[in-house]
């Protein structure tokens, strides 16, 4: 049984945090502060997060968290809502709605309110301001929201917050896939500590001491850049945004369909690298894995620098393009007006690497190759997990699906 309420009436308080300027109160330490960029659907973003002295804490009384309060953005993407967990027992905020509920109301059900179409589309259409549109207290106060039952609300709050769950899982894996990749990746290629590397003695190059066996060699030598591929003008195709790279990931989103040609082209196995300022500074950098085959062809923003192994392996080329010795040498060579600087291709010309032998490349991609298969294969898992949590949300919230329902989704889901 659902009720009509007005949210101001199931709340024990609904504020806002602080407004205002902030960068004078950052510390290097401290109480940490959340902003609109740590909010996202469903949950707390904890990295690149701004700290605040004790002293002015204790001044923003009116903003100072507790877990269990709800708090939703009001600029940018106004409405994303998540939920103050418990391990952050001391906080403090900017520029967010806060909302403290009543026991009538969960906080998590509050919370994917906010994230549901409805929700949306509620704060959508109450957004003030001119130059800047916000979503305010007063809106919030005024919201009128269908509530079931509190244990309906704890139950449908239980199974969206266990697809969280299994998504935030997926996503602590593939950051520990990924990491892994790249300190073996250091330790075998920079480090020369590669299996059996005590058994071979280290020989004389231009890059200094090298295994035995290997090469110092240009990189354009065993990279083919911007290599040139075919697609055709005509029919959809996919297409990648400069927006699809990640900064601190191999995964590619936001494929697009479109007709056409122009831009860069590539294939699995190849390796994205942004050339212009500041996307390659903030490491946007891609591996093609999610072609439907390795003959089909893709093309992408021309701010794109497309890189092709052609002595190394693919992955062993992704994780060198992630390298910071080789993302400084790209900065070096930038060049342009300023806020639209773009990497010289020449540049890795004047990039060297020790080539391994064949027999060591073949080790490490057996090693690695798995763990990059892998990273896909969670990445696909969270979309459909997603993409089920997002069908199941208004549903739920609205009492169209009921919850026994939605439990047993979940169980076939996990």
């Amino acid at each position: 049984m659902y009720r009509q309420v007005i949210l101001n009436d199931v709340c024990r308080e609904i504020t806002v945090g602080h407004v205002g300027p902030m960068i004078d109160e950052y510390v290097e330490f401290g109480i940490p502060l959340l902003r609109s960029q740590n909010i996202r659907p469903f949950r707390l973003d904890q990295s690149n997060m701004k700290y605040i002295s004790e002293d002015f804490h204790k001044k923003l009384k009116k903003s100072a968290l507790a877990p269990g309060d709800v708090v939703v953005v009001r600029t940018g993407y106004p409405g994303t809502a998540c939920v103050i967990p418990k391990t952050l027992s001391v906080a403090n905020c900017a520029d967010l709605v806060i909302i403290r509920p009543s026991r009538d109301i969960d906080p998590h059900f509050l919370s994917s309110l906010f994230n549901s179409a409805w929700g949306k589309s509620t704060v959508a259409g109450n957004l003030v301001g001119a130059a800047q549109q916000h979503f305010n207290v007063g809106a919030a106060k005024s919201m009128s929201v269908r509530l079931p039952a509190i244990g309906i609300q704890r139950r449908i709050a239980s199974i969206l917050s266990a697809y969280d769950e299994l998504i935030e899982n997926n996503t602590r894996r593939i950051k520990i896939l990924e990491d892994m990749a790249q300190m073996i990746y250091r330790e075998w290629f920079v480090n020369f500590r590669f299996p059996g590397h005590e058994n071979g003695p280290m020989v004389e190059s231009e890059l200094g001491p090298i295994p035995e066996g290997w090469s110092a060699k240009c990189v354009t030598d065993a990279v083919l850049v911007n290599p040139a591929t075919r697609v055709p003008k005509e029919g959809m195709k996919p297409f990648l945004p400069m927006g699809g790279l990640s900064e601190d990931s191999m995964l590619i989103s936001n494929v697009e369909e479109r007709e056409g040609n122009s831009g860069v082209k590539f294939k699995n196995g190849d390796t994205l690298f942004a050339r212009i300022t500041p996307c390659l500074e903030n490491g946007k950098t891609g591996f093609v894995q999610f072609l439907a085959s390795d003959d089909a062809v893709a093309f992408g923003s021309t701010e794109f620098i497309v890189l092709r192994s052609k002595t190394v392996c693919p992955e062993y080329l992704y994780l060198m393009a992630r390298s910071s010795e080789f993302r400084n040498n790209a900065i070096k060579s930038m060049s342009g007006a300023t806020g639209r600087q773009r990497v010289q291709q020449a540049c890795f010309n004047a990039f060297f690497i020790a080539q391994p032998d064949e027999d060591t490349l073949v080790r490490f991609r057996s090693v690695v190759g798995p763990m990059f298969k892998l990273v896909t294969s969670l990445n696909s898992r969270n979309v459909n997990l997603r993409s089920t949590r997002d069908f199941l949300l208004p549903k739920l919230v609205s009492g169209e699906v009921q919850v026994e329902a939605a439990a047993e989704l979940l169980e076939q889901t996990a």
